[in-house]
């Protein structure tokens, strides 16, 4: 009541104000100051929601004068604000680490899910018009949440390209057009419905959404018999900085090649991909093989190093390694360490055995050990994501329900990592909760690759990569801080026995420990302490060269898009020399 009658006094006078009297804040009553404060707030929280309110209707009236809206003429069914009952499950719904979907995370203004090109054309118009900053999703599995969160620059809208999911296979030509916002189990799934002896050689991780999964390079476990997924692109057709539609013809081979591996939402918005397929054989053979500490698991993984890159193109062998619970004496429990070998051979079990038993005797799978199956069921086994016998129909889920806390980080190494260093890993991962690494070989097609090919420059001498990975569920800071520090203290033990000048990392396992930019303001030599890591030198200049041609005003920008080149004109002395150009980092 008192409340009540405070507010009805307060309003009061707002409503009729006497003539102007001073007041220091210290004479008012604690009552009135709290009632201050508290009406101060509320005005403040009714300002912003009308402010997103209003942007989110300039907004939409935007997209309708610059696009067909008429397809859908319901626009809560394609627009969320806030508000909106919609908003919160729309935004989760394909974000992968709940590290950026914590309250104190930054959300979008509003959140846009077109219907067709026509729409992504007009959200890139609107947004330069309104002056409201951009970010683009496909399929949310960016590790540090860059594709829905802006932490560095707001108010900001999410364009998501969920619906945008077709996928348009030519078996006749070897060819797929296939839309950003489909995931790569769709994809693979779509192609199996036309052949059972094709595919496509790109992620192991089947709810990835193709258009930013291509944009980094798309490994997977075909890739040492057909490179990436970014090596099998023929075409592709996006939205640029002026609200274009552009094929590769139109768009031209430096572009077209910086989309190829570049990385995600740095020169436009990728909406559809034209890639080649690849023949698989009928059946093709799967096995997972484990060993623990005590049965030998570091000297096996020292000879893995050894052979896997050597091994014949057609055998896939990753390693996956995770501290587990083994029954020690008197049946107590300990943790040890597990490491486990998941293969694809792209052939039957007798020739599978038969090279094994040539390259690598020490892992010892047996016939028992191999299934043989279609390869769109090996898609299924290798990602785990699914219970064991699960059909392949489960690839068209699309997303995935198993999300946590992740921390992340990548190495590529050129050098056997050697077994007491292997021993130093174990210790460290014992220490820890729900660390989990995975190392991916390399060889066969990726070293016979150029490194310039595409921007991924991660090919010739490279014998596997790395990707380190600490999970927990407590979303409360002191966890987080716990379990980040641990993930860098591990990655600075590594550091002297992975690639060196640059120490590499993948670009599609975003690290922003490796640096970030500051707002628009895209800083070439701040860039390159992750362009260099993530591309190599020259690969970067050329990206930049690439960003500064087509993208000079830096729309397309997040923590870790590529950078513009800014030139500043320079009168000389003699009118008749004209300016000359000094170039700013």
């Amino acid at each position: 009541k008192e409340s009540i009658h405070l507010i009805n006094q307060t309003l009061k006078r707002l409503k009729n104000p006497k003539k102007p009297k001073t007041m220091k804040l210290c004479e008012l009553s604690p009552s009135y100051l709290k009632l201050a404060i508290l009406l101060f707030l509320v005005l403040l929280q009714s300002n912003s929601w009308a402010d997103s309110a209003s942007t989110l209707e300039n907004f939409i009236q935007c997209v309708s004068l610059n696009s067909d809206l008429s397809v859908l003429p319901l626009s809560d069914t394609i627009f969320f604000s806030p508000n909106s009952s919609l908003f919160t499950s729309v935004l989760q719904s394909s974000a992968q680490n709940l590290r950026y979907l914590a309250p104190s995370v930054p959300k979008p203004a509003f959140i846009f899910t077109p219907l067709q090109d026509s729409h992504v054309q007009a959200a890139v118009i609107c947004s330069k018009q309104l002056k409201i900053h951009l970010r683009v999703r496909s399929g949310g599995h960016d590790y540090e949440g860059l594709s829905y969160v802006s932490q560095i620059e707001t108010p900001f809208f999410l364009l998501d390209l969920a619906n945008l999911r077709s996928v348009n296979v030519d078996i006749k030509n070897n060819a797929a057009w296939i839309q950003a916002g489909a995931t790569i189990g769709e994809v693979y799934y779509r192609i199996y419905q036309k052949s059972k002896v094709h595919g496509y050689p790109a992620g192991l991780c089947t709810t990835l959404g193709v258009g930013g999964h291509i944009t980094g390079g798309a490994y997977g476990s075909m890739m040492r018999k057909y490179g990436l997924g970014a090596d099998n692109v023929d075409d592709a057709k996006i939205v640029d900085a002026n609200g274009r539609i552009l094929d590769r013809a139109a768009m031209g081979e430096d572009l077209f090649w910086a989309i190829r591996g570049g990385g995600g939402a740095s020169f436009g918005i990728i909406l559809w991909w034209k890639i080649k397929l690849v023949p698989v054989p009928a059946t093709v053979t799967v096995f997972t093989v484990s060993r623990t500490l005590e049965q030998g698991a570091t000297k096996l993984l020292y000879k893995w190093q050894q052979v896997v890159d050597k091994l014949d193109e057609d055998l896939f062998i990753r390693v996956l390694i995770q501290p587990v619970s083994a029954t020690a004496a008197k049946n107590a429990t300990k943790r040890t360490i597990s490491t486990s070998y998941q293969a694809l051979f792209l052939g039957d079990s007798n020739r599978l055995l038969q090279v094994m038993r040539k390259s690598f005797p020490e892992l010892g799978p047996t016939k028992k050990d191999c299934i043989e199956m279609s390869w769109i069921d090996s898609v299924v086994y290798i990602s785990g994501s699914y219970p064991s016998g699960s059909p392949a129909e489960v690839l068209l889920q699309g997303k995935t329900t198993s999300k946590v806390y992740f921390k992340a980080k990548s190495d590529f190494v050129t050098y056997p990592i050697p077994e007491m260093t292997l021993e130093g890993i174990w210790n460290r991962f014992l220490e820890e909760d729900n660390p989990f690494t995975i190392w991916t070989p390399y060889g066969g097609m990726m070293s016979r690759i150029p490194e310039s090919a595409i921007p991924f420059p991660h090919r010739k001498g490279t014998i596997f990569m790395i990707q380190y990975l600490s999970a927990w569920f407590d979303g409360d800071l002191k966890s987080t801080v716990k379990h980040v520090k641990w993930t860098q203290r591990l990655y600075d033990y590594m550091g002297p026995y992975v690639s060196r000048f640059p120490r590499e990392a993948y670009v599609n396992y975003r690290d922003l420990d490796l640096g970030v930019n500051k707002k628009n303001n895209t800083s070439f030599i701040q860039a390159l302490s992750w362009g260099n890591r993530y591309f190599k030198s020259s690969n970067f200049n050329r990206l930049v060269r690439v960003k500064t041609k087509v993208d000079p005003g830096n729309f397309f920008r997040h923590e870790q898009s590529i950078p513009t080149l800014s030139y500043t004109p320079v009168q000389s002395r003699k009118r008749s020399e004209g300016p000359n150009e000094t170039m700013k980092g």
